[in-house]
């Protein structure tokens, strides 16, 4: 375990990395605010899912994933369609004009990290990648989940794949 003070700093740097998220956020489309980017971004990821679902992948409120949703849903970047195990249930799916959103989303965040990280090398960008994806899995999926322990195994990871910095 890390000395107290290490702590102390990460909370410093987690602080301070705000800043970084602002600027990722000014770089979205107007018309894709961040909660958007985020639902494009895990639907792009995961494929169709009902909104319980992405409410819980976002560790949002089910009335802010409905605005999210209705905002895309008139945007025409996804679609709503009956659940066939539950009708009363919907599923969500990424249209064309979606996944066209999305890959610009990833242009525009790729671009933003390679002018600000320029001066770093591909080891580096690789290293800090996996440990932010090493800090994340410490802290499960976000909804409360106790972290793996010796005695209760970690599931198989997730597929990798990119996503817009706002997720």
């Amino acid at each position: 375990m890390a000395e107290p003070a290490r702590y102390e700093e990460l909370v410093r740097q987690f602080s301070a990395f705000g800043a970084v998220k602002r600027e990722m956020n000014r770089i979205m489309p107007a018309d894709c605010p961040g909660g958007s980017a985020s639902v494009l971004t895990l639907l792009g990821r995961h494929g169709d899912m009902r909104m319980s679902r992405l409410a819980e992948l976002l560790s949002v409120d089910m009335s802010v994933t409905s605005r999210n949703v209705a905002h895309l849903t008139e945007r025409g970047w996804i679609e709503r369609f009956p659940d066939p195990a539950d009708k009363r249930s919907r599923i969500l799916r990424l249209t064309p004009a979606g996944r066209t959103r999305l890959d610009e989303l990833f242009r525009r965040t790729t671009q933003l990290l390679a002018e600000r990280l320029d001066d770093w090398s591909d080891d580096e960008v690789g290293r800090l990648a996996q440990l932010m994806a090493r800090l994340r899995d410490s802290f499960g999926d976000g909804r409360g989940v106790p972290r793996p322990t010796a005695s209760t195994p970690a599931p198989a990871p997730a597929e990798t794949t990119r996503t817009p910095a706002s997720t």
